[in-house]
Order: structure tokens, then C-alpha cells, then sequence
């Protein structure tokens, strides 16, 4: 006869027993639950990532889309590109400011300018391959003003911002040849502008020098 509680094959009570088996078990699913915790954490990084990666694309996709189909400015028709004396009379300019034409023989210098530019003068700055963007201080506002010369402080050479009063437009980019008037400040086609045009030369050389 057996006396006592009874016991397991390997010398261990029934109550060891089965508080071994319970804290194998818990550790079990304590394993378990950290396994996937770690899938799961795996997967919302994947996703994260994916995400992001489409946002750059798509971001990218739009900077791409704005430069190819964003306006270039108006063509104008080049005119002369004599020098002539400071005071001069000469032919009117076909646009307004002016996009070529007669001009004195030196240039305004480039980046912020708070005078009016002579349109004799400016347009040797864009022969020159320069690019011009001009505002009417009656229609814009200070915060204007400076985000334009903020622009044109972060380009190197070939850009200059000026007031210019005798104009029907609020903003206007010029480079030879071209006009683009705008309403407001939009940073992405001055950008496409200064892009296209600044840096160009459109002096006519004797292929015979």
C-alpha cells in the first residue's frame, strides 16, 4: 500500500509537477508573444519604408512635372543689339520691360538693386545671359520684396531683383527674348525660369575671329 501523496515516475511530487509544466508553458507563450511582437514590428518598418519611398517618388514625379509643363515666359521677337550712348533715342521695345534691343555699353550689377534699372542697362545684363526679375513696389508687399531678394541672394551670378514701377504687372522674369509676368511669388517657376535662361550668352560671334 502506498502511503502519502502520490508521485511522478522521476521522484517529483504532482504539485512540482505541474508548477514546472505551467512555467514551461508561460515561458512558451511569453516567446511566442515576443516573436511576434518582432514580425509585427518587422512589418510596420516595411510598411514605413514603402511608404515613404512612394512619397519620394511621387514627390519627385511633381518636381518633374512642374518643370517640364510650367510656363517659360512669352517669346519676343529679338531686336537689335547695338550699343548706343546713355540718352540716346532709339527704336521703342517690343515688350515691356524690355526683352532686347539698343543698350548702353555697361551693366547693372548683379543680385539685389533698391533703384530702378535704366531699360538701356538691363538689357545688356540679358544679353549677357542674365535673368531679371522685377517687381512694382505699389502692388507687392514688403514680405514680397524680401522673399525675392532672398531668392536671388541664394543663386550665384547672372540674377538680379529690382523695383520697376512703369509696367501693368506685378512681378515679371525677363531674360533675352523672354517675358514671364507672375501674380505672386511662386518660387518653383522662378526656379524653372532662372533654370532655363541664366547664364546664356546671346552675343553674336564672328565665327571668322
Amino acid at each position: 500500500m502506498v502511503v502519502g501523496a502520490c508521485t511522478i515516475s522521476n521522484g517529483m511530487d504532482n504539485n512540482e509537477y505541474f508548477a514546472r509544466k505551467e512555467e514551461k508553458e508561460k515561458i512558451k507563450k511569453e516567446a511566442g508573444r515576443d516573436q511576434m511582437i518582432k514580425k509585427s514590428l518587422r512589418w510596420l518598418g516595411f510598411v514605413v519604408l514603402a511608404g515613404l519611398f512612394v512619397w519620394w517618388i511621387y514627390g519627385y514625379s511633381q518636381d518633374a512635372a512642374v518643370k517640364k509643363s510650367a510656363t517659360v515666359g512669352e517669346y519676343f521677337q529679338a531686336q537689335s543689339r547695338d550699343h548706343i550712348q546713355s540718352g540716346a533715342e532709339h527704336p521703342a521695345y517690343n515688350s515691356n520691360p524690355p526683352t532686347s534691343g539698343p543698350h548702353v555699353n555697361n551693366k547693372a550689377p548683379w543680385g539685389v538693386s533698391k533703384e530702378i534699372l535704366p531699360k538701356e542697362l538691363q538689357i545688356h545684363n540679358l544679353e549677357d545671359g542674365g535673368v531679371i526679375i522685377q517687381y512694382n513696389p505699389e502692388k507687392v508687399t514688403p514680405e514680397e520684396i524680401t522673399l525675392l531678394e532672398k531668392i536671388v541672394n541664394q543663386k550665384r551670378e547672372s540674377i538680379i531683383v529690382a523695383p520697376y514701377y512703369d509696367m501693368e504687372y506685378k512681378i515679371a522674369l525677363t531674360a533675352w527674348n523672354r517675358l514671364l509676368p507672375l501674380e505672386n511669388v511662386e518660387e518653383k517657376q522662378i526656379d524653372v525660369f532662372i533654370g532655363r535662361y541664366a547664364g546664356k550668352d546671346h552675343h553674336v560671334r564672328n565665327p571668322n575671329l
